[in-house]
């Protein structure tokens, strides 16, 4: 199963989640209303069955059930909106606080530089990372999409796993990144809220039922029922999401072992939650929301076979590495092994120094449907590149893009023009209008950025995103303002200016505006023909075509359509704000017509047997806009 097939089977999976909670909110409101008729008189207890539908009043039926079901709603909605700021909301909820780098934990910073390699090599925006002081060996992931994503984890993990392991670890929960998983994470703890405000309110009748003389004895059944009623309801909910999430745990431990090629490491980090004392548990009360978030079961009970959102430790050893011989050992301590492993850091970073040019002379090459069948499951090979590239990037772009004054100077470095006059207008609209230090930081940038290899300015860009998520709204409003005048200043918008505003602006989006995260409208892309036309011509004229006319190519795309009806449109008419446009739309194609819209433009840019740096860029910015991941291309020219 690739990507676009578990995109879409995460939307089957939310249409049966809600047609289970769907019967489950039925059954609440018929108990409800029995409930409320027998506590106030409106039903004799001692009736038959049969009877009860005869002396149903339909009035208050509808009534009791229009409350219940505005409550349920309510609940829901009031809890998914504050989550609405996406991972970050479930990462402070659980007391997490974001790990920046520069600080003097080596276990921190090795975390750190983890993420930052999966994440380029996956071609999604690197994550921030928020750390739990919990003893527990245990990591989640959280967000509506992979832009607004974070990745959470225990201390008891970072200081336990080996950088082999914590792989293992951050791949796993990747990978549900990649299968749609998160956002569907966040509506269940929303649903499963909603039904909880059930038995609270039932909390609250009951107490103001025990101070009452009249209706008191009402009250207090209707009370209690309600308690009961709600947290039933919860009880069911919670058996309904540990079954929605336990084969998801089995997928993101496969998709992990792909991704790393070594199932040694998310096997050792189960091994090690196995031996370790603490477990996967996590203390804060908060745990048991988001339990179906976490990379181990968070918590542990007498009924937890009932609630397991996760498979038995043994069974998913067992599944990844079928040779385990049923033994937890834990790693050795660290400190006994210290000096060999920093003597063997050092000696790999002087290896890596030497590979300054490694973004153009190590090459991922895409190569048509066999490439393109690897959105969304990267590879160890992407992995190798991803880690090669960061350590070639000159050390002021690295240091800079992971702080927020940096990372602003390092986006404005690269929208600076070689043209002597373009580049004075540029450097003083940013020292008249940046805020204080920027201007400096992009003068110091400016003298590194020949040594900046073309293939690495796209990772640079996704690296520099952690840094940027931490700036005020004010700050965002004018980062974006300086971005646009940046551009317009020479009068024109080259291919890459346009690809990094729309990246910057579509990752960042999420964070400076929640709304943008509602539920996405699916389209087919037989709808969507115009749109579908447009960026396939875009596609075949973004580079010269070698002993190809762009109508040959364009018929390359047509046959990746099935039946769908599409014509190469006039290149003249096209402007990158109608672009910006029918990308807009082109998301909200269901996965598999993406699946189908990517392999076409695919088609188009491989049509004459190679790809340039050009076409591979805008290439990756697609996939990128669609919300698609693209691992790391690295073309030779």
């Amino acid at each position: 199963m690739d990507f676009f097939q578990h995109q879409q089977q995460a939307r089957t999976s939310t249409r049966k989640l809600i047609s289970l909670f769907g019967f489950a909110v039925l059954s609440l409101l018929i108990m409800t209303n029995l409930l409320v008729m027998f506590a106030f008189g409106f039903l004799d207890s001692e009736i038959s069955t049969a009877a009860i539908l005869e002396q149903l009043d339909w009035n208050i039926f509808l009534s009791v059930s229009a409350v219940v079901v505005s409550v349920i709603f309510i609940g829901s909605l009031y809890k998914i909106s504050t989550l609405s700021s996406g991972g970050v909301a479930v990462a402070e909820m659980l007391g997490g606080k974001l790990l920046t780098h520069g600080g003097f934990d080596s276990d921190e910073q090795k975390i750190l530089n983890v993420v930052e390699e999966m994440a380029i090599a996956s071609g999604t925006p690197v994550p921030p990372v928020y750390l739990l002081e919990e003893e527990g060996i245990n990591a989640f992931a959280a967000g509506f999409t992979a832009s607004d994503a974070v990745i959470g984890i225990t201390r008891g993990a970072i200081a336990t796993l080996d950088r082999e392991q914590l792989q293992g670890v951050i791949a796993h929960e990747f990978s549900h990144i990649f299968n749609g998983d998160m956002r569907l994470n966040i509506r269940l703890i929303g649903i499963l809220h909603g039904i909880l405000v059930i038995g609270i309110i039932g909390y609250y009748i009951l107490r103001a039922g025990g101070r009452s003389r009249k209706n008191g004895a009402g009250l207090v059944v209707l009370g209690i029922g309600l308690l009961v009623i709600g947290y039933a309801g919860t009880f069911f909910g919670n058996m309904i999401k540990a079954a929605v999430s336990r084969q998801r745990e089995f997928l993101a431990d496969a998709s992990a072992v792909q991704f790393t090629r070594n199932p040694d490491g998310i096997s050792g980090a189960l091994i090690n939650i196995g031996a370790s004392e603490y477990g996967s548990n996590i203390e804060n009360p908060e745990c048991s929301e988001i339990s179906h978030c976490l990379f181990g079961a968070g918590m542990s009970s007498f009924y937890s076979g009932l609630f397991a959102t996760h498979p038995p430790l043994d069974e998913r050893i067992k599944r990844v590495k079928p040779s385990w011989n049923g033994v937890f050992v834990a790693n050795k301590p660290k400190h006994k092994h210290e000096a060999a492993d920093k003597k063997t850091e050092k000696a790999a970073k002087e290896e890596l120094k030497k590979k300054q040019t490694i973004a153009a002379t190590a090459a991922v090459i895409l190569a048509g449907a066999e490439q393109l069948s690897k959105t969304g499951e990267p590879e160890q090979v992407n992995l190798d590149v991803a880690i090669k590239l960061l350590a070639g990037l000159p050390e002021t772009f690295s240091i800079a893009a992971r702080e927020p004054y940096g990372a602003r100077a390092v986006i404005y470095a690269l929208l600076i023009s070689d043209d002597a006059d373009i580049r004075g207008r540029q450097l003083s609209h940013i020292e008249y209008n940046a805020d204080s230090g920027v201007y400096e930081k992009v003068c110091e940038l400016l003298q590194a950025r020949d040594q900046l290899a073309v293939d690495a300015r796209l990772p640079l860009i996704e690296l520099s995103l952690p840094s940027l998520r931490q700036l005020s709204f004010p700050q965002y409003e004018l980062f974006k303002s300086i971005i646009e005048r940046l551009i317009d200043l020479d009068g024109k918008v080259s291919l890459f200016e346009w690809i990094l505003e729309r990246l910057v602006i579509h990752h960042l989006r999420r964070n400076f505006d929640p709304k943008s995260s509602r539920a996405r409208k699916y389209i087919s892309i037989n709808k969507l023909t115009d749109e579908v036309s447009l960026l396939l011509t875009v596609m075949v004229h973004v580079d010269k075509q070698t002993d190809l006319s762009a109508a040959e190519a364009f018929s390359s795309a047509q046959s990746e359509l099935d039946e769908v009806i599409i014509s190469l449109q006039p290149k003249d008419g096209i402007s990158f704000k109608v672009l910006d446009s029918a990308l807009n739309k082109l998301n909200q194609l269901v996965p598999v017509d993406k699946h189908k819209l990517l392999k076409a433009c695919a088609a188009c840019l491989i049509a004459d047997g190679k790809i340039t740096h050009k076409e591979a860029e805008l290439y990756r910015a697609i996939s990128e806009i669609l919300d698609c991941p693209m691992p790391l291309l690295v073309v030779e020219e």
